[in-house]
């Protein structure tokens, strides 16, 4: 097992790192491009969406991104790649936190991927937005990205 790089490393000194998962639509991968965290210090690893790719291994701090998969039904919401990487103890230790997407026409599952990975984690949901995001919600994760690892050292 070899670790993984970060798609975007870090400019400077390492403060955190963001896991993300994107399907192929790219929405996620957009918003988090959007963030540019890179500059703020925050590695930025991106899981895998074909499961014949390469295992993400991530061993630093980190706050996971993820999209809420299922259409409404919950439990169905978290996708299966965000399975497999969470399912695999080492990847598992190091999450510090949670932000999931989701679309509002879900109701009750809004989001629903973040309320699961928190409980089962045992780790603070930090932000949750609808589909894209807005310019307001790429600024409030990156900037609450920096003040939450800030407030880990």
């Amino acid at each position: 097992m070899s670790l993984s790089q970060p798609e975007f490393a870090a400019d400077g000194k390492t403060i955190g790192a963001l896991v993300y998962f994107s399907s192929a639509s790219e929405n996620t991968a957009r918003f988090v491009a959007g963030c540019r965290l890179q500059g703020e210090g925050i590695n930025v690893y991106r899981i895998p969406l074909r499961a014949a790719d390469p295992a993400l291994n991530v061993r630093e701090p980190y706050v996971i991104m993820v999209p809420t998969y299922g259409g409404g039904v919950v439990k169905k919401a978290v996708p299966i790649q965000v399975k497999r990487f969470l399912n695999d103890p080492a990847n598992r230790e190091w999450i510090r936190g949670v932000i999931a997407s989701g679309n509002t026409n879900f109701g009750e599952a809004y989001c629903a991927a973040g309320d699961i990975i928190s409980a089962k984690c045992h780790v603070p949901y930090l932000y949750r937005y609808e589909l894209m995001g807005t310019p307001e919600d790429t600024a409030a994760v990156r900037n609450g990205l920096v003040r939450f690892f800030a407030q880990q050292q």
